[in-house]
C-alpha cells in the first residue's frame, strides 16, 4: 500500500477536512452569512420592498386583462378564489366583446398600506389594503400568496370594504404584524372551520354570526327568491377550505382576528310547469352550458372577509365578493 492511502493518512486527512469545514460554518456564522431554513424559522413572509414590487406586478398585469378581456394576461398572477372568479369574469366578457374593452378605465390604487405577517413555514403571504379609483372610497383589501420561494406572488383574496371598515392590526416593534393558525383555539371559530360555519348558517341560520348585509339579509333575501310566482329557488353552500383556497388570519389589535376564507356556492333555479326560467344577461349566457328548458343551476365562488373575537362572541362578516363561475341549464 503506498504511502499516499495508508490508514493513518487518510484518517489524518479525514480529520483534517472535518476541522475545516467546522472553520468554514464558524466563520459563516460570525460573519452573519448562515443559511436559514424558512420552512422552520419565523420570519417576515416578505420584504416591504418585494411586496410593493408585487403589488405594482399585479396592477400592471390586471389592467391589461381588463382592457383585453383576456384571462391569460393576468392569470399567473391570480389564484384561489379571485382567480377563479376573475377568470370566468373575462372569459364571458371577452365572449361578448372579442375585440376588449370599450370603456377600459385603469385600476389605480393608492394610500397603499401594506401589513405583513411573520410566520414559519408555508404559505407565506402579505395584506395590501389600497384606495381604488373604481370604487369611490371603498378599500382594496388583497391577499398575496405564494407556496415556495421559486412561485411568484399572487393574488388570492379581494375584498371592498369602507374605509372605517378596515380594522386595526396588531404588530411589534419592527412593524410586523401576526398570523393567526387555521387551528387556533383562541378565537370564537378556528379560522380553518370558519369556512364551513359560514356555509351552515347560510343553510340552516344559527346563533354564531352577528346580524349584517352578508349573514341576517343575505337568508332573508333568500327566503323571498325562494318561492316566487312560476320559479322555485334552491341554495347549496359548501366549504372550500384546502390548498389555494386555505383561510388566512390576522391578529387584530384586540387580541382577534381577520379571517380570509372561501365558499362554494349553488343557486338552482326551476320554473314550473307552463312557465320558463327568467331570462339570464348576456355575461351569464356565456358561462352556462346546456339549453335553458325547465331549470338553470348557477356555480358561484365566494371570497369572504370576517371578523373572528378573541375568545367567545359573534363573528362578523365584513366583506364577501361572490362571482358566479359556471352555469348549467337543463
Amino acid at each position: 500500500m503506498s504511502r499516499e492511502h495508508s490508514p493513518r493518512r487518510l484518517r489524518r486527512r479525514d480529520r483534517n477536512a472535518l476541522i475545516a469545514a467546522a472553520l468554514t460554518a464558524l466563520s459563516l456564522t460570525v460573519s452573519g452569512c448562515v443559511v436559514v431554513h424558512g420552512e422552520r424559522e419565523v420570519l417576515p413572509a416578505a420584504t416591504r420592498a418585494e411586496a410593493a414590487k408585487a403589488l405594482t406586478a399585479f396592477t400592471t398585469a390586471y389592467n391589461k386583462a381588463d382592457k383585453a378581456y383576456d384571462n391569460s394576461l393576468d392569470a399567473p398572477y391570480l389564484t384561489g378564489p379571485f382567480g377563479d372568479i376573475t377568470a370566468a369574469r373575462l372569459k364571458a366578457l371577452h365572449t361578448n366583446s372579442p375585440s376588449g374593452n370599450p370603456n377600459h378605465v385603469p385600476l389605480k390604487l393608492s394610500d397603499v398600506k401594506i401589513t405583513i405577517p411573520e410566520k414559519a413555514g408555508w404559505p407565506r403571504w402579505f395584506v395590501a389594503d389600497a384606495r381604488g379609483n373604481k370604487t369611490g372610497k371603498a378599500r382594496w383589501l388583497m391577499v398575496f400568496t405564494r407556496a415556495d420561494l421559486g412561485q411568484r406572488w399572487r393574488v388570492a383574496y379581494v375584498t371592498l370594504l369602507a374605509p372605517g371598515a378596515v380594522p386595526e392590526f396588531k404588530t411589534d416593534k419592527d412593524g410586523w404584524a401576526e398570523a393567526v393558525p387555521a387551528d387556533s383555539p383562541q378565537l370564537a371559530v378556528a379560522p380553518g372551520k370558519l369556512s364551513a360555519h359560514y356555509a351552515t348558517y347560510l343553510e340552516n341560520g344559527g346563533q354564531a354570526f352577528a346580524a349584517g348585509p352578508y349573514t341576517s339579509a343575505e337568508r332573508a333575501n333568500r327566503a323571498k327568491r325562494a318561492h316566487k310566482p312560476g320559479l322555485a329557488t334552491q341554495f347549496i353552500d359548501r366549504p372550500l377550505t384546502s390548498g389555494d383556497y386555505a383561510p388566512l388570519a390576522l391578529r387584530t389589535a384586540d387580541g382577534g382576528a381577520l379571517v380570509f376564507f372561501t365558499t362554494h356556492h349553488y343557486e338552482k333555479q326551476t320554473a314550473f310547469t307552463g312557465t320558463t326560467v327568467p331570462a339570464q344577461t348576456k355575461d351569464v349566457q356565456a358561462l352556462t352550458k346546456g339549453e335553458v328548458k325547465q331549470s338553470l343551476t348557477l356555480e358561484l365562488m365566494a371570497a369572504d372577509a370576517a371578523l373572528d373575537p378573541a375568545g367567545s362572541g359573534k363573528v362578523s362578516v365584513l366583506g364577501r365578493v361572490p362571482g358566479l363561475i359556471a352555469a348549467q341549464g337543463a
